[in-house]
């Protein structure tokens, strides 16, 4: 039997779904670079790179596709310069699959070097003090100028505790950006995602995803969450948008990397995610971890503790580096950084790749348990004793509210 080979245009960049168990679906995307099995974490190189990771060590983890940001590469080295070293994937040498963010994140993040209109976002670049004028066209001409697999359209991106006029006013002028960015849109080996907005309005997300749906040929984004609000409110609307979108689409949920929200997500019907949490954590000497959640590994308690930070766990670091060591370079070494990142990312893709292995066995509702029991118990530590008086967590509510919605009981 020989492999599908790889699509080279839009038309012909697909998502099989495989498997499903409940809302939760199995499945596979077809892109120019490398086909993406899904429920799906993409680790973030915001400047085409991750600190301390070489993209070696990202295809020895089986990472298949990776989100580079297109605000901080458009200023830092210039789309012009990337696409004149032949592009992203050439530049940071990675041949699998690349998804560009547009810029309209930075609305939010950066929103005091910010003003919008109709036109577009005009940034002051926190780099050079310079304004930055990205209209929806110029978004697309950046990103087409990176040359990534998926490019995501410009979006009007308000804060998500906004309320009043302006949460409906940014879902349609959303929807009139992305028209702007189809048409700018001339690269027939890029796909395009548009992502939804309306806020925590379950009603105007819904509208929203009727609109965008029209306009999707590859797959689609859940857009505007992740920024503060009540776990209760972040579950429902994903929820919601899920059972609007068709069925055919990809669900990419921006901004999710807490190992409980990709679980649950994606058993409620989302199928990508990326943040720059495993990353970001590890500079703090944070290992995430099954058992507990999370390992800070810069405590006293870790001082003499000579178990790998995952015994389960085949990252480089694990087979090689104990608990110990690390704690006594965390803060102090670069390397301490570098060897944690290496096992958070390995931790994301294993976990999704259980979670395949879960919907593709029809096992959701027993692995959902499982993960749950384990992430909200205790860590697992050399001295037993030690383990046995560790606090055991609750499963927070808005956990138990989401697995009832899906069909499944909790026994603990």
């Amino acid at each position: 039997m020989t492999e599908e080979p790889l699509p080279t245009c839009q038309a012909d960049m697909k998502y099989d779904v495989l498997a499903r168990a409940g809302f939760a679906r199995r499945g596979n995307l077809h892109l120019p670079h490398s086909i993406v099995e899904t429920p799906v974490f993409m680790p973030v190189g915001t400047q085409g790179t991750m600190k301390g990771v070489v993209t070696e060590q990202l295809v020895g983890m089986d990472c298949r596709i990776l989100l580079c940001n297109t605000y901080h590469l458009g200023h830092r080295p210039g789309h012009e310069r990337v696409k004149a070293a032949g592009g992203i994937h050439k530049m940071m040498n990675w041949n699998r699959s690349i998804l560009t963010d547009s810029g309209g994140f930075q609305m939010v993040s950066l929103s005091k070097l910010m003003t919008v209109d109709e036109n577009g976002v005009n940034f002051e670049s926190p780099h050079t003090g310079e304004m930055m004028a990205l209209p929806p066209e110029k978004s697309i001409e950046i990103q087409q100028a990176l040359g990534a697999d998926i490019m995501m359209q410009l979006d009007h991106v308000i804060h998500v505790l906004t309320t009043g006029d302006i949460v409906k006013e940014a879902m349609h002028r959303s929807i009139r950006w992305l028209d702007r960015c189809k048409v700018a849109h001339t690269r027939d080996d890029q796909a395009m995602f548009p992502i939804l907005q309306g806020g925590l309005n379950l009603d105007l997300r819904k509208e929203c995803a009727e609109e965008m749906a029209k306009r999707a040929k590859v797959g689609i984004a859940i857009g505007g969450l992740s920024g503060g609000e009540e776990k209760d409110h972040f579950w429902r609307v994903v929820a919601a948008c899920c059972a609007a979108l068709p069925p055919h689409l990809p669900r990419y949920v921006m901004g999710v990397g807490f190992p409980v929200d990709l679980v649950i997500c994606s058993f409620l019907g989302a199928d990508m995610f990326d943040c720059v949490y495993p990353t970001r954590t590890a500079r703090f000497g944070t290992a995430m971890v099954r058992r507990g959640g999370l390992m800070q590994l810069n405590q006293k308690r870790y001082k003499e503790d000579f178990l790998p930070i995952d015994d389960k766990c085949e990252c480089n670091t694990c087979k090689n580096y104990t608990r110990a060591y690390i704690h006594s370079i965390a803060g102090k070494e670069t390397v301490a950084c570098h060897l944690v990142s290496i096992h958070n990312i390995k931790h994301q893709l294993d976990l999704m790749r259980d979670v395949r292995q879960a919907i593709q066995s029809n096992s959701a509702e027993k692995f959902l348990r499982q993960f749950l029991f384990d992430y909200y118990g205790p860590i697992q530590s050399e001295n037993p004793s030690k383990q046995d008086t560790e606090k055991v967590r609750e499963v927070p509510q808005w956990v138990r509210d989401a697995v009832d919605h899906m069909g499944y009981t909790l026994d603990f």
